[in-house]
């Protein structure tokens, strides 16, 4: 028997709201399961991805470091020592007798080329930088990528100044993850053309990013590491502050003048 039109109607099933509600509920739960999906693996390769390519990198660098070190050029700069001591040198204005005594040098080497790996920070509280990371002279994203970044303008490790030094702390190798572990007096190395500068942990800061006041000059020779803050954030910076104790260097800085 043929079935008429309005037979076909009468047996056709017919979408009910909760019908359309499942296909809603069953749609929006597999499209926040791909979500989440895409969410995990942005997070693993930012987290972990990112530190194993920055790790292999390390080899390449350190060859490049040694590298700028055969090629950097180290001179002499004669400096004017801090104060004068009594002597035979003079008289001040109360006709007290000085001298200024023999003149200090200063090692000086030449700065690096831009983005090349010159340096190396050691850190020996910190397990991940006991055998030392790169730095690489620039603060962009790439620099960064692949090491430690000293901060152009500022003074170079082992110079007088303030040599700063800016590390991720939670991807891309995260040199500075346990930068927070740190305390006055703990110490820092950094082996640059000179030689091996010791730091001497100061001054800890959380600051602002617009802080910028922590990459001032100040007299002396001072390093300055600078990560985000808190972890898996940028709201803020971690800031260690270290000053110069041992080196090529230290005896002259601590006998110049301010």
């Amino acid at each position: 028997m043929t079935q008429t039109a309005a037979d076909q109607a009468a047996v056709a099933p017919v979408a009910t709201p909760g019908g359309r509600l499942e296909r809603v509920l069953h749609n929006t739960g597999w499209t926040l399961v791909y979500l989440g999906v895409l969410t995990l693996g942005f997070v693993v390769h930012q987290l972990f991805i990112t530190t194993w390519f920055a790790q292999q990198k390390q080899p390449e660098l350190s060859a490049e470091r040694i590298s700028q070190w055969n090629q950097t050029e180290i001179s002499d700069v004669v400096v004017e020592p801090a104060t004068t001591i009594p002597g035979d040198g003079g008289t001040v204005p109360d006709g007290t007798p000085t001298t200024t005594g023999p003149p200090l040098v200063l090692k000086v080497e030449s700065p690096p080329e831009p983005h090349a790996a010159f340096a190396l920070i050691r850190i020996p509280k910190i397990d991940r930088l006991k055998d030392g990371w790169n730095v690489v002279e620039g603060v962009s994203v790439a620099d960064l990528r692949n090491g430690a970044g000293h901060i152009p303008g500022t003074a170079l490790p082992g110079q007088p100044g303030n040599s700063v030094i800016s590390g991720h702390r939670t991807t891309w190798g995260m040199p500075f993850h346990e930068l927070n572990i740190l305390d006055p007096g703990d110490e820092i190395e950094v082996d640059t053309a000179l030689g091996t500068s010791i730091y001497e942990v100061r001054e800890i800061h959380i600051v602002k990013p617009t802080d910028l006041w922590v990459t001032d000059p100040r007299d002396g020779a001072w390093l300055t590491l600078t990560t985000c803050h808190p972890k898996y954030s940028a709201r803020e910076r971690y800031v260690v502050v270290a000053e110069l104790v041992y080196g090529p260097n230290a005896d002259v800085i601590a006998q110049m003048s301010p």
